[in-house]
């Protein structure tokens, strides 16, 4: 809460006394009211595109008798743990006169032509394809959580797979819904890797890298001002959040019966016609992109086409031998990523623990921590920094230390931005536990601290283990919250990758950026094994 209040007093406050003056006048700046108005443009036309395929997308896993489910459902999130700058830079390199990989086969546009990508429909398009995971996880949870005796009975009656789809299950998705395109739509407003690597080149400027760029170019000076865009920015956000639970309440319906797997509904022959579109989505929007990225960190220079000729390792060996810059940056993130998972799973096994307590206390502490961590996650991560930044950019009082210009400020970031990711799944083992065991603990004699340590701790253990590396992976890549944290010598591999591709090193980009997407497998790899031990929804791609 500390930075977020220091935000907003320098925001309306930047002399000590209170004034809207600054409000007014960044409201009244033609570049911020651009910017407002490119935000909410691509963050709403992204969630819509993001709902609708993500939601089609959820039917036809979750209601129809497709083959390999479990693996398509794994390539269909695997989008969403690779970072939004990657997924920018992939898809400039796919589509773009200079792809390798489009040039080795003869499909390249013309040299000198415009990218497709750089341009408002591009940035719409490439964040609706980062967020459909979201949608699709989302509904898809919503879908398994229908009794099924509902569709069963309309389907006893005569109803058409169609008319049920039409008549019961959509209506009943209409909350699920509503809460897909609010996380989309809170997504694309903060995101800074897409908007910026595709955006700028086209002056299609939205929040987030408007405040980059005056941080950037005008340094702490422009703190007040800033913070001002930035105050406009988290009450957009933290509105549209409020807006849609308010929706998604109204719409909620209670539900009777136990969920159970929703109805498979046989395609018959046009199983292989919906297989091979669902297979040749995942392969334009997963295997293009990512081989265009390993294709040009695999030619001496970006623009070569790859062949036998212009093929070489030599990209991989100075990110991961020669370039001090880029071991620092691994080293960076796997410490701040690492020390933010750690302490938020203790975190989580805490205050999970109180919140379902029975003392009116423990409960408050628990769902007080529990809102927080919903509202710091609506929070653009952008805005985050800015509040960081305001809060200790001064030495710490009574020790006389700084927390700017060092990686443990990005660390503490890390803690406020990703608190709800680490909750969520302890707080789903927590409701699993009987309450008797604490009962009994108590009737032995055991304090809190030997009941946390003996009985609880261990009884959620794996769930803690899962969110603290869902919030290493979301830490591990991410750009939006270090952006304007990061110095010299506190550099992560999000904020190297874009001053790479930002400076025109492509090729060290691609690779830096292949490293990472192969890194982020196989830790979504060693989740998957871990999740055959967890309850059931802790690892989101398995049931």
């Amino acid at each position: 809460m500390l930075p977020l209040a220091r935000l907003f007093a320098i925001g309306l406050a930047p002399d000590g006394a209170l004034s809207l003056g600054p409000l007014t006048e960044a409201l009244h700046s033609r570049a911020t009211y651009a910017a407002v108005r490119n935000s909410l443009d691509s963050a709403f036309c992204s969630a819509l595109a993001a709902t609708l395929v993500g939601t089609l997308l959820a039917l036809v896993v979750g209601f129809t008798d497709v083959r390999a489910k479990g693996l398509v459902v794994f390539l269909i999130l695997l989008p969403m743990m690779i970072p939004p700058h990657v997924t920018a830079i992939s898809w400039i390199q796919a589509l773009g006169p200079s792809s390798p990989l489009l040039r080795s086969l003869g499909l390249a546009p013309e040299l000198g032509s415009t990218h497709p990508l750089y341009s408002r429909e591009g940035v719409i398009l490439v964040l609706a394809l980062q967020h459909t995971p979201l949608v699709f996880l989302v509904v898809r949870a919503a879908l398994r959580a229908q009794p099924r005796e509902l569709t069963d009975a309309a389907r006893i009656a005569g109803a058409s797979a169609t008319r049920v789809l039409r008549r019961i299950v959509l209506p009943l998705l209409a909350p699920a819904l509503l809460a897909g395109f609010g996380l989309a739509f809170v997504a694309a407003l903060g995101n800074f890797g897409i908007a910026a690597l595709l955006g700028l080149p086209a002056r299609y400027v939205t929040l987030p890298v408007l405040i980059w760029q005056r941080m950037a170019s005008f340094g702490v000076g422009m703190l007040p001002k800033v913070a001002v865009i930035a105050m406009i920015m988290a009450v957009v956000a933290v509105a549209a959040v409020t807006v849609l639970s308010l929706l998604q309440r109204l719409g909620r319906t209670a539900l009777t019966g136990p969920p159970r797997p929703p109805l498979a509904i046989r395609l018959g022959r046009g199983r292989w016609v919906v297989e091979l579109a669902l297979w040749g989505f995942i392969a334009a929007v997963l295997a293009l992109p990512l081989a265009s990225l390993l294709a040009t960190a695999l030619v001496r220079t970006y623009g070569l086409p790859l062949t036998l000729a212009t093929i070489t390792f030599d990209n991989f060996a100075e990110i991961l031998v020669r370039q001090e810059v880029t071991a620092r940056a691994f080293l960076n993130s796997s410490i701040a990523a690492g020390t933010a998972a750690l302490l938020l799973a203790g975190l989580a096994v805490v205050a999970s623990h109180a919140a379902g307590g029975r003392g009116p206390v423990r409960r408050s502490i628990g769902g007080g921590l529990a809102l927080l961590g919903d509202v710091t996650y609506a929070v653009p991560g952008i805005v985050l920094s800015i509040a960081f930044i305001v809060a200790f950019i001064r030495p710490l009082p009574v020790v006389g230390v700084s927390l700017y210009n060092t990686l443990l400020i990005i660390a503490l970031a890390y803690v406020t931005a990703f608190l709800a990711i680490a909750l969520k799944p302890v707080s789903a083992a927590f409701a699993q536990l009987d309450p008797a065991l604490d009962d009994a603990a108590r009737i032995a004699g055991a304090g809190y601290g030997r009941r946390m340590l003996h009985i609880f701790a261990p009884l959620v253990a794996p769930a803690a283990a899962s969110g603290a590396i869902l919030v290493f992976l979301t830490a591990y890549n991410e750009i939006t919250v270090s952006a304007l944290l990061w110095s010299a010598g506190n550099e992560t591999i999000g904020t190297t990758i874009f001053n790479y591709e930002d400076g025109g090193y492509t090729t060290l980009a691609a690779a830096m950026s292949a490293v990472t997407v192969a890194a982020t497998v196989v830790l979504m790899l060693i989740l998957d094994r871990m999740g055959r031990h967890l309850p059931p929804g802790t690892v989101p791609w398995r049931d």
